[in-house]
């Protein structure tokens, strides 16, 4: 049960009248026991029925430990904050990593469940702030249950704060009429650019990586391009769905992406691009290790440890998050090669000028956006069990056959291959790939340029056309699930649930 697929709707249908009837008291339950529910049925499909029995235990083990947080003091209360971090990343690090151990014959190794790091971080940050005093221990189970394991929310993010969330929980929540409109412009827009965007892309993305060996440089190239747009418009739009579930609920859920690919250096990319994650390390890891006092561990020769240090740890600790394997290693090195050498040229040359030229601006974003897109293919081979070398034999495959005649060629062939083999649904298909990018980033650009990156919902409603804009969504959500349809639905629980 995906957030794009007809079961959920259903699910939401009931789900959402039910909660904003009942009494206030019996909200919060019924919500924690909606939410089980969802989560019980994606481990089900997933073939993983034992993921909630897990999900479970880790809130209560969190929830254990904030309460000792509060009732305890000085070093016992430093040390009830570490078992709690310690053994939720402990947790954590056995389900994502025990399967690089798997032999054949022996330990078979134990499968990831769904969405674990996003609830597992949650749990995290509601310890850490908790210690901090930055919010109050939370005294009720159900709502802190409820905190980690929100259906909207519990397979893929966005990770939310306990300080901003929990407090949610404690309202009353009844229907809005101004809040339900928001929610459902949203909804549109997160459930287009999946179905009718991503999940389009994919098609080509897959034919083509898949075969990388007997494609010319331009479909390689297009590829990789493609598969950046997919995994956005993906990620993005399962963000949207998620905020969009939490308006029609009553609740305010943070944004996870402000078009990113018009950031013009990789420091604001980042303050763009999965917000709740890297905000995350931002608080829980870069700071932390930055303010250390080190000087007893180096013998008084450092105080604190080198920014250059703490930036490299974040991203290389990043790319180990996403996946053990070794292209997702890449992956995070090649984001701290991006963001420490945008440093060394600050430092050398200076900060660049906030009123630059747009013919400056624009080369800065082209260029971000195209080292983004080489990073990309050593994600996607991560994502999909290639090796190092798939990624490095598609890069190499850039610097060959470039001739026009092979790409169109390869253009007609991969649609035709991995779709319908039938010429006017190859055309139909590239024509509709090209609406739907067309119109993602017509509204991203309005977005960015226009209305300084207000929530997408509101973007939306401040349209001078908007209906138009509406109209269009609505029917090109339709043809997507049409094409879906046809076989080619790629959808799952979303593309960065595998983390």
């Amino acid at each position: 049960m995906s957030l794009q697929s007809f079961t959920f709707f259903a699910f939401l249908l009931v789900t959402v009248p039910v909660y904003l009837l009942l009494p206030k008291r019996l909200q919060s339950p019924f919500l924690l026991a909606a939410s089980w529910f969802f989560y019980a049925a994606a481990g089900k499909a997933m073939g993983m029925p034992a993921m909630l029995p897990l999900c479970i235990a880790i809130s209560g083990f969190a929830y254990l430990c904030g309460r000792a947080l509060h009732k305890n003091g000085g070093a016992h209360k430093t040390a009830v904050l570490r078992v709690g971090v310690v053994g939720l990343l402990a947790i954590l690090a056995f389900f994502k990593y025990n399967g690089a151990f798997a032999r054949p014959g022996g330990w078979q190794g134990l499968a990831m469940p769904l969405g674990i790091s996003f609830y597992t971080f949650a749990a995290i940050s509601y310890l850490i702030d908790t210690a901090r005093g930055d919010c109050e221990p939370e005294t009720s189970f159900v709502d802190f249950a409820l905190y980690t394991a929100f259906f909207a929310t519990v397979t893929q993010g966005p990770i939310c704060r306990a300080g901003q969330l929990l407090p949610q929980f404690k309202q009353e929540h009844r229907f809005d009429a101004a809040r339900t409109v928001r929610g459902l412009r949203l909804l549109a827009l997160g459930l287009f650019k999946m179905v009718a965007v991503s999940d389009v892309l994919g098609v080509f993305v897959g034919e083509v990586f898949g075969h990388y060996r007997g494609y010319g440089a331009p479909m390689l190239i297009l590829a990789a391009v493609f598969y950046t747009f997919q995994l956005y418009f993906n990620f993005s739009g399962y963000s949207e769905v998620a905020r969009a579930v939490g308006l029609l609920l009553g609740l305010d859920l943070p944004e996870n992406f402000k078009t990113p690919f018009y950031a013009t250096n990789f420091s604001g990319f980042w303050s763009r691009w999965h917000i709740s994650f890297s905000s995350w390390l931002q608080d829980y890891l870069f700071m932390p290790l930055a303010w250390a006092d080190v000087s007893r561990a180096t013998g008084g020769r450092l105080t604190r440890l080198p920014a250059e240090f703490c930036v490299f740890t974040v991203f290389f600790v990043s790319g180990f998050w996403h996946g053990n394997t070794l292209p997702f290693v890449i992956w995070g090195l090649l984001q701290a090669v991006y963001r420490l050498g945008e440093e060394l040229l600050h430092r050398r040359l200076g900060k660049p000028k906030k009123k630059a030229p747009a013919r400056v601006l624009w080369a800065k974003r082209a260029g971000v956006f195209v080292l983004w897109t080489l990073s990309m293919v050593f994600f996607c081979a991560g994502m999909y069990n290639m090796s190092t070398a798939d990624a490095f034999g598609i890069l190499a495959g850039w610097f060959a056959g470039w001739a026009p005649a092979r790409f169109a060629a390869e253009l007609y062939s991969a649609v035709y291959t991995a779709f319908y083999a039938n010429p006017i649904m190859v055309a139909f298909y590239y024509a509709f790939a090209a609406f739907g990018l067309a119109l993602c980033f017509v509204l991203d650009h309005r977005r960015a340029f226009v209305y300084k990156n207000k929530p997408s919902e509101l973007c939306l409603a401040a349209e001078k056309h908007r209906w138009v804009v509406y109209y269009l969504l609505v029917l090109g959500l339709l043809a997507g699930y049409i094409l879906q349809s046809g076989g080619f639905a790629n959808a799952g629980f979303g593309m960065y649930a595998n983390f």
